[in-house]
């Protein structure tokens, strides 16, 4: 399951994001989350990567490529998606929340995933708040 885990799966399971590749595995009480296209994940992974750098001084970290707290982790997976729903459809978060079709469109609309803009990102994941509940909460 590791090998295909998805780097999104905490926001799938918070019910905020969805994604068209995601697929729940129940293992004893813990509920996981994998990729159906090792190709997607790669793109998500690679997404998180890139969030995670541009992040470091706003997160007032300096190592990205090790674990991060709980919080700042969530800010990035959140904070970033939500950049990526406002730089896509220009809408409110809430709006497109199906992961894959938000990274398949960035890599569409910017010819890649490291021509996102970035600072405009980071401006969402600084101010992202993790905690609240999305539409459907």
């Amino acid at each position: 399951m590791e090998h295909n885990r998805c780097p999104y799966e905490k926001a799938i399971l918070s019910t905020r994001f969805l994604c068209g590749k995601a697929m729940h595995q129940y293992i004893g009480e813990r509920t996981a989350v994998a990729c159906r296209s090792e190709d997607a994940r790669q793109d998500c992974v690679t997404l998180l990567r890139l969030l995670r750098d541009h992040s470091r001084f706003v997160l007032k970290v300096t190592d990205t490529a090790r674990e991060l707290p709980f919080g700042k982790e969530m800010k990035i997976i959140f904070g970033g998606l939500e950049a990526l729903q406002a730089l896509l459809t220009g809408l409110k978060p809430g709006t497109n929340d199906d992961i894959h079709t938000l990274v398949h469109e960035a890599r569409r609309c910017y010819g890649s995933l490291e021509s996102l803009p970035g600072q405009q990102m980071v401006r969402y994941i600084a101010a992202s708040r993790p905690g609240r509940r999305g539409p459907r909460g």
